[in-house]
């Protein structure tokens, strides 16, 4: 079976090689906290070390998981053209109330709408996606369909 790769901007692969640094960092100091609980004696009822030992476990986990990240990506480079790809942000009015809301069409793990960046696979990223300015596209989302209309589009 061939791997599923994952798409993703390139911020998105920095954003992972970023957090991978801040952790590789702070894990000797959680090792330390780790080892001055083991010294302290009996680990059956130690709570300093079995906090320090979930702690280190949590670090070590998330680790393994953004290598697996960084291992899968497939960063995608938006072209310079008319249609809406990952990476690009899109302007859209919704039809029901003509409120207009710009996103960042990203991968599934930069997903954040606090920042206004919406996931390729989300109903609306799935639904905008190759779509050009103009168009007038269909979202079916969990809750009902709703229609939006494609004002911009742009690289950045």
């Amino acid at each position: 079976m061939e791997p599923t790769f994952n798409r993703m901007t390139p911020a998105g692969y920095k954003a992972i090689e970023q957090e991978i640094k801040h952790l590789k960092e702070i894990r000797p100091r959680k090792i330390k906290i780790l080892a001055a609980a083991a010294a302290l004696g009996d680990r059956s009822e130690n709570t300093e070390y079995s906090t320090a030992k979930r702690d280190l476990g949590h670090l070590e986990g998330r680790l393994r998981f953004l290598y697996k990240q960084l291992q899968y990506a497939d960063v995608v480079v938006p072209a310079d053209n008319d249609k809406l790809d990952i990476g690009k942000f899109v302007t859209v009015e919704f039809l029901d109330d003509h409120d207009q809301v710009t996103y960042q069409l990203v991968g599934k793990q930069e997903a954040n709408l606090n920042q206004n960046k919406i996931s390729f696979a989300s109903p609306i990223g799935k639904a905008l996606e190759n779509h050009k300015v103009n168009d007038v596209v269909t979202v079916s989302a969990p809750d009902g369909s709703y229609q939006v209309k494609i004002i911009e589009i742009k690289l950045n």
